[in-house]
């Protein structure tokens, strides 16, 4: 088998803002297989900054993949448990190979488009009047849940974006999320809680910065809104660990990146621990480009959740892949009269 790597840098069409700055460029890599006459491809979607991988040898990492792929997706995987992104991309490269065409890994009614997967629609941070306008955007295009990151701009601006949409429609209307990205205090967390749960909110992810395990527990048990971890669960690698993260902080929903938390094992662990607590969940993508974000996609299908994923479909960027994936009145589907262009 040969084994090759190659770095991509996926540029966003709009400087896209979050509450670590303003997105312009992402890195990510590309795992390549070839073994009697078939490809696989993977995607090593690396959020630098937030990523537990984010590390200057990272490419001396996949160098080293690379040499050793004989040993197989399994071995490879526990060799790369400081390095969720690589394991997530070695676990495409590997089901790619073994599928029949590279692209379908779990086939099912999502791949041959009879089916899709519903959606929220994502509100980025910025200036009042341009998440205004993403709003109405969103609300135009069908989507049934929409969620606002927060936390860049004064609160009670943010306040007043919910408002506006709570004016217009229910919360049977339109699902609302928000993502604080840590950018709450303890001491005014749950002060903040309490007047975001006015606007009949769904759910708020990571309020306050992950490692504050006292302050996100008390949190936990004291909200009035729904609390999801997202960033609080990179790093985590250890089963035990897991476990008891969950049993410290019982949170009312985890958020699932496979790049982040040691690609679909990883993220399995979790979802396990987490039904054994009564704790729900949902998969997000990272701002993976289509070769990734196809993979999440099609796997997360096969978990048949009731709840709306966290999955774009790569159209941020100007330099993505041309793929079947697209968005449909807030849902996901894969359009089987689309080919994928320009990657293998």
């Amino acid at each position: 088998m040969k084994a090759s790597y190659k770095r991509h840098l996926l540029k966003f069409k709009r400087p896209s803002g979050t509450s670590r700055g303003i997105l312009t460029e992402k890195e990510t890599w590309f795992i390549k297989l070839e073994h009697n006459g078939k490809i696989g491809i993977g995607e090593c979607g690396i959020l630098r900054s937030l990523s537990f991988d984010d590390r200057p040898d990272y490419e001396h990492k996949l160098k080293w993949v690379v040499q050793n792929i004989h040993l197989g997706k399994e071995v490879l995987w526990n060799e790369l448990l400081e390095w969720p992104s690589i394991q997530f991309g070695i676990e495409q490269a590997f089901l790619s190979l073994e599928s029949n065409n590279p692209y379908i890994l779990f086939p099912s009614k999502f791949t041959k488009g009879e089916d899709s997967i519903q959606i929220n629609g994502l509100i980025w941070m910025g200036e009042e009047g341009f998440m205004k306008e993403q709003i109405d955007e969103k609300l135009k295009q069908g989507f049934k849940c929409v969620k606002l990151k927060i936390g860049a701009i004064d609160f009670e601006k943010e306040l007043g974006l919910l408002r506006y949409i709570r004016e217009h429609f229910t919360s049977k209307d339109i699902e609302l999320r928000v993502d604080a990205n840590g950018g709450f205090s303890p001491s005014d967390a749950l002060s903040k809680l309490h007047q975001l749960s006015e606007l009949q909110l769904h759910s708020i992810e990571q309020p306050i910065k992950q490692k504050q395990y006292d302050s996100m527990s008390v949190l936990c048990k004291n909200t009035p809104l729904p609390i999801a971890l997202d960033e609080e669960l990179i790093g985590v690698i250890n089963y035990q660990d897991k476990a008891d993260l969950l049993d410290k902080i019982t949170p009312q929903y985890i958020i699932l990146k496979p790049s982040l938390v040691g690609g679909i094992k990883g993220t399995l662990e979790w979802i396990k621990l987490a039904e054994e607590r009564n704790i729900s969940w949902w998969i997000t993508s990272a701002l993976e480009g289509n070769i990734g974000l196809n993979a999440i996609a099609q796997w997360t299908y096969t978990l048949q959740s009731n709840l709306p994923q966290g999955l774009g479909t790569g159209a941020l960027y100007t330099n993505n892949f041309d793929c079947p994936l697209e968005v449909k009145n807030g849902e996901l589907w894969y359009n089987i009269k689309e080919n994928w262009k320009g990657t293998l």
